[in-house]
């Protein structure tokens, strides 16, 4: 079984930043710090509200990042033709709300379904990977696979909001679940959101998992280890998983 990687989202990095909108901390340079220690790939979400990562973010990651660059990004015209220009190695498609804080839930497959197989044939023109961050649920799975996609990611959030054991178990179970039909059916699997260093461990050994897009968390710690060991220490937990 192939070792699970880690792509860091850096987009609190620029959360920091906008909240005096200057030019420190920058997240080109953390995303640099990020690989350096250990991560596969760095993970932004170009939001509508432009609410932390910037258009210029965006390019200046592409000229620096060594591995994955995967950029979250809505079913919006304006965003979509950034990332023809950007030529990410991935997009992930993500639902969003202006008001909401962070992304709330999985993506709609079913409803965005005949605009989804649309972008997905675009950046598949362009070489680009898509994946579709949805729900751990048997038919946007099967949707998912039925549009092109060649990833989807898992939303994490149930199981990381679950606050006692049987409701943890469940949401562990929904995941494994999901990813095991995903797995049988031909379409790759990565999973993320609301992940830290206490319930990362016991969804290492999902079916089929590949990558974990983890960035709160760590930008969180980094706060008090500094970046390069809040890095480092998340490597630690992925690679115990044999």
């Amino acid at each position: 079984m192939s070792q699970v990687q880690l792509c860091v989202n850096v987009d609190h990095i620029a959360t920091l930043r906008q909240a005096r909108g200057g030019n420190e901390p920058d997240p080109v340079q953390g995303a640099i710090i990020c690989e350096e220690h250990g991560a596969a790939g760095i993970t932004v979400h170009l939001r509508e509200d432009r609410r932390h990562i910037q258009d210029h973010d965006v390019f200046a990651l592409r000229k620096v990042i060594k591995g994955k660059f995967n950029l979250e990004m809505a079913l919006s015209d304006e965003i979509i033709e950034i990332a023809r220009k950007l030529k990410p190695d991935q997009i992930t498609i993500v639902p969003e709300k202006r008001q909401e804080i962070t992304t709330e839930g999985g993506l709609d497959v079913k409803t965005n379904f005949k605009r989804i197989c649309e972008i997905v044939s675009v950046f598949h023109s362009e070489n680009i990977l898509v994946s579709l961050f949805i729900e751990p649920e048997e038919e946007a799975v099967m949707l998912s696979k039925e549009s092109g996609a060649d990833f989807i990611e898992l939303h994490t959030g149930a199981y990381c909001n679950a606050k006692v054991k049987d409701t943890i178990d469940k949401e562990k179970v929904r995941l494994f679940h999901a990813a095991s039909i995903a797995t049988n059916i031909g379409i790759r699997v990565n999973a993320g959101h609301g992940l830290n260093y206490i319930n990362t461990a016991p969804i290492l050994t999902m079916p089929g998992l590949e990558e974990l897009n983890i960035g709160h968390s760590i930008i969180s710690r980094s706060i008090f280890t500094g970046l390069a060991n809040a890095v480092s220490e998340m490597m630690q937990i992925i690679n115990k998983k044999k």
